[in-house]
């Protein structure tokens, strides 16, 4: 049972590790076999399809890099807006950390494979956005905190979250495409002055 469990790891961990550093459309299920050094028999008898495996991919990518960053960033015991500044903190140092391994700033690996397959695939689309929508609601929560506690204005805390959101994505592929983190660290503070005030129209 346990070699079966380590076959289906091994699987998952070497799609993970060559769809970040290269694509999902150029890395094949023979390439990913040959990685974690399996049959490709083993591949189908735990994943029908290459998109199964990236489903898996993508869940089990979300719990580490839940535990490793947003749990450890959003600590309730500090101040809300210093819990956003621990965010960017703790992104800069994953993506110094993947550039000492890779040689690469590699940028968000669910931005990566969303901007590659959300408009190819409507399943991973929606895991993408999934993943989004979890970190744009941990935003909300801060913010509505920081407004109950007077420590920031009366803004609209679901627009800025999005705001926020978006604001890191960018700065994520312009690091990326730049194969430069210390972008994040030197644009990380502009997102602590995002606002979007209430009824907020960009015509006005």
């Amino acid at each position: 049972m346990k070699a079966r469990k380590d076959t289906r790891q091994r699987l998952i961990d070497s799609a993970c590790y060559l769809f970040y550093t290269r694509s999902y459309a150029n890395v094949g299920v023979k390439e990913i076999c040959d990685k974690a050094g399996v049959q490709k028999g083993s591949f189908y008898h735990f994943f029908p399809s290459k998109e199964k495996l990236t489903l898996a991919v993508l869940e089990e990518h979300f719990a580490d890099f839940k535990d490793k960053i947003i749990t450890k960033s959003f600590d309730p015991k500090l101040p809300p807006m210093q819990r956003i500044k621990r965010l960017m903190e703790n992104a800069y140092l994953f993506q110094v950390k993947v550039k000492e391994e890779t040689g690469q700033t590699l940028g968000c690996p669910y931005g990566n494979i969303s901007a590659e397959m959300s408009t190819q695939n409507e399943v991973i689309q929606k895991v993408t956005d999934s993943f989004f929508a979890k970190i744009e609601v941990g935003f909300e929560e801060i913010l509505k905190e920081a407004v109950q506690n007077g420590d920031i204005e009366p803004i609209d805390t679901k627009k800025t979250a999005i705001a926020m959101l978006s604001y890191i994505e960018g700065m994520m592929l312009l690091a990326r495409n730049r194969n430069n983190p210390e972008i994040i660290k030197q644009l990380s503070p502009a997102i602590l002055e995002i606002r979007i005030k209430p009824d907020a129209d960009f015509n006005t």
